[in-house]
């Protein structure tokens, strides 16, 4: 499997260790990821897929609560919001762009902070959806890498299917006017499902057997 990760990016840390410091700008932040320009994609454009930061310390050695990101503006604090996984998902705030917030760290002197963005598809709600729900977000994924990575995307992956991982193993049927087909997850939980276009064109019924837990954009 090869993910989708279109950027990265590193920034120098300076300062002592624990005392917090400026990282970089909110307003830098947001243009070096291009966050603004997928989320200035209409809606219609990106409605089914899952845009997510991964921000982590490039120091293996160390964990991500050691960066303590933290955007100050108008004497206000407010901590980026990383999962347990170091990911975030978050749309520019144009009140902090407006008052040029900083990004604080704690990081220690000398560290970088690693930012890489990927693109998923969203997973559809239950257990059974339209063929398109999915599948759509394969040219849509492809359609935006274009728009938002511009000369990068030449270094991104054309996406060709979405894998999905369950938590068990699991079934997945496609009750098509040429038959039912039929896919079972392999021994890590996962079905990869190839966009096919004459399925996107006819939009059949999907069903699995339990909800997908992830569903990526991938190039296989």
């Amino acid at each position: 499997m090869k993910k989708l990760l279109l950027i990265a990016l590193l920034a120098s840390a300076s300062g002592a260790h624990a005392e917090e410091r400026e990282w970089t700008t909110y307003r830098k932040f947001v243009e070096s990821i291009r966050l603004d320009r997928f989320y200035a994609l209409p809606a219609s454009e990106r409605d089914k897929l899952d845009f997510y930061l991964t921000v982590e310390p490039s120091n293996k050695k160390l964990k991500a609560a050691d960066m303590n990101l933290t955007v100050v503006h108008g004497g206000t604090r407010t901590a980026l919001p990383l999962d347990d996984k170091s990911h975030l998902r978050m749309a520019p705030n144009p009140q902090w762009l407006a008052e040029d917030a900083k990004i604080m760290t704690t990081q220690g002197k000398g560290e970088k902070i690693s930012v890489i963005y990927n693109l998923d598809a969203i997973v559809p709600e239950g257990t059974q959806w339209p063929y398109n729900k999915l599948m759509g977000s394969v040219a849509q994924g492809n359609a935006a890498i274009g728009k938002v990575a511009g000369a990068f995307s030449w270094f991104a992956p054309t996406m060709k299917s979405v894998l999905l991982t369950f938590d068990k193993p699991s079934q997945l049927t496609i009750q098509s006017r040429s038959g039912i087909k039929r896919f079972l997850s392999d021994a890590g939980n996962k079905i990869r499902l190839p966009a096919d276009t004459a399925l996107l064109k006819e939009n059949p019924l999907v069903e699995t057997s339990a909800c997908p837990l992830q569903a990526e954009l991938d190039s296989e």
